[in-house]
């Protein structure tokens, strides 16, 4: 039941445990000694540390056990040769058991994502021949090349990772390395999973000359067409297309070499209007479309071709998204997806939809006082977040260039998750939790939360028993449109589970066994195990834990 909810950038952990108090003793025999009671302090949690992919013991690990309840530390130890741990004069409870060792990544009993079971003691549960298995760390490393096979100094290297958390897939940035003057560059700290890579630079000879408007007259520098030329984003196996790019798969403690070669392209020359009596402007920002999410391109290098018209270099042919201000209104806009493929194209030719802006007030709850760290998102309907915010004290924040489509927001705090119950406009329009950006709109919403103040317990049981390690998914209503009502956790050693900062809302409690890293959020699969969960109501006044009366059956996956 040790979990928390990753919500942006902070993580909240659910505490709050029930203590499982209780003694055995023995009736006294004729034929046998007397048996006395187990000491109420006299408990253990022992076992071993493995490499959990070769199942070796590991030698100088460290094992740290703490109170479930109170999150602070009981015991730590070094393990020796054996790999064994133990920890004795423990009183009735629950605990969590964490272990770490260099070049493993950490992870705590029977870990799934950012949830793990924890140690009940008692008597009637076997907690001394425990394993705690250790992922070894992966790297991935390489060089980046250039077309003769040269090293390619400072080209930022990409890596992306398949995430299968939360129920659904996704395929999104997990970090970024420059090569160093060998063309090198490594990830260190990788799970086991599928990633991907790309690599973009700068050719170190690329030259780029002024072929302004007339894009068919060739430069007065009488430069090669061999030096103007730019290297297009490359992913492993050679391919500029993120879809066709190959995965590479990794498993615990495997050191993949992965090396990158560049390959140069014509550089295109594109053109930029702004008219004579505008006062600045903003560089028109290109951005394409890399797996699950959209990324900012370098736009080259840019000149003055003439007054109010502008060249812009070193970027080569593609498929891209453009934003620019509109030279005649000033307002941001934002084109669909656009080829750009030859030389004097007019970026001002690919006018899109003007984008929109919203500004959000938020309304604590009751007599509750603003977070003095209050986030506001904006999600699109994936549902991944297109901008984050940070309320001021007064509980607004505005976000500006919304490309026009729905969204919906989400609000939390780093000690409370909270939900979007109603909103209304400026024209007194009452919402939900969506938006709908149509084009050039500039709306002010306010935003009434809930706050999630309950948590549900109870236990999972299987052919009758108690089961340990379980995913615990609380379904809200209407579960396509309210992602951000999900909660979950994992049984413990005893079957019991706390799912905390529960929402107001109508909801169903399911128990499903395996459910670890598979796309269970679809709607076909989520709708065949909500049919056989426990319905339950959470109301406005509800408050502290709601505990159901109920085993929860556990589903197969």
């Amino acid at each position: 039941m040790l979990s928390g909810t990753r919500l942006f950038a902070s993580r909240i952990v659910r505490v709050g445990v029930a203590l499982i108090l209780c003694s055995l003793a023995s009736p006294a025999q004729d034929t046998a000694p007397t048996k006395s009671a187990v000491p109420a302090n006299n408990f253990r949690i022992a076992g071993t540390i493995v490499n959990g992919r070769t199942g070796a013991p590991l030698e100088e690990a460290r094992v740290t056990i703490q109170n479930a309840k109170s999150r602070a530390t009981v015991g730590s130890v070094v393990t020796g040769e054996d790999g064994r741990f133990e920890f004795t004069q423990l009183p009735a409870g629950k605990y969590g058991l964490q272990g770490a060792k260099r070049g493993f990544l950490p992870g705590s009993y029977e870990q799934h994502e950012q949830f793990s079971t924890a140690i009940v003691t008692g008597p009637e549960f076997q907690t001394e021949n425990l394993v705690l298995r250790l992922t070894p760390m992966a790297v991935i490393s390489g060089h980046i090349f250039d077309e003769a096979g040269d090293p390619v100094r400072s080209a930022q290297v990409v890596l992306y990772a398949e995430q299968n958390g939360g129920g659904m897939s996704r395929i999104m940035r997990f970090g970024t390395a420059t090569s160093d003057d060998r063309g090198y560059y490594d990830f260190f700290l990788l799970g086991p999973g599928n990633y991907f890579l790309s690599a973009t630079a700068k050719p170190w000879y690329a030259i780029h000359p002024t072929i302004g408007v007339d894009a068919t007259a060739n430069s007065q520098q009488h430069i090669p067409a061999g030096l103007d030329v730019a290297y297009p984003t490359t992913f492993y196996n050679g391919t500029i297309d993120a879809d066709e790019a190959t995965p590479i798969a990794l498993k615990g403690g495997d050191h993949a070499e992965i090396d990158l070669r560049l390959n140069p392209v014509p550089s295109l020359h594109l053109i930029f209007r702004v008219p004579e009596d505008q006062q600045g402007f903003d560089t028109p920002i290109l951005q394409k479309h890399v797996f699950d999410s959209v990324e900012p391109v370098d736009s080259g290098e840019e000149r003055s071709l003439a007054p109010g018209v502008f060249e812009f270099t070193g970027i080569p042919a593609g498929r891209y998204t453009i934003r620019a201000r509109n030279p005649s209104s000033g307002e941001m806009e934002q084109a669909g997806d656009v080829e750009l493929l030859h030389n004097g194209q007019e970026l001002n030719s690919t006018r899109g939809e003007p984008v929109g802006s919203v500004k959000v007030t938020v309304r604590m709850p009751g007599q509750e006082s603003m977070p003095k760290q209050l986030a506001i998102a904006v999600l699109d309907s994936r549902p991944r977040a297109v901008a984050v915010k940070r309320a001021d004290a007064s509980g607004e924040a505005s976000f500006d260039d919304l490309v026009p489509g729905k969204y919906w927001l989400m609000v939390a705090s780093p000690t409370k998750p909270y939900f979007v119950a109603r909103s209304t406009s400026q024209n007194g329009e009452t919402l939900g939790h969506e938006l709908n950006i149509v084009p050039g709109t500039n709306l002010e919403l306010t935003a009434f939360v809930l706050g999630g103040v309950v948590s549900v317990e109870g236990v999972v049981n299987k052919a009758g028993k108690p089961l340990a390690g379980v995913m615990v998914v609380l379904v809200p209503k209407d579960p396509e449109a309210h992602i951000e009502l999900f909660r979950r956790d994992q049984s413990d050693f005893d079957g019991t589970f706390l799912v905390p900062n529960v929402v107001p809302g109508s909801y169903t409690i399911v128990a499903v066994e395996d459910a670890w890293g598979f796309d269970w959020l679809k709607p076909g699969i989520l709708a065949r195990y909500v049919q056989h969960g426990q319905e339950l109501t959470i109301s406005e006044h509800m408050q502290g834990s709601v505990y159901l009366p109920d085993p929860v059956e556990v589903q197969p996956r």
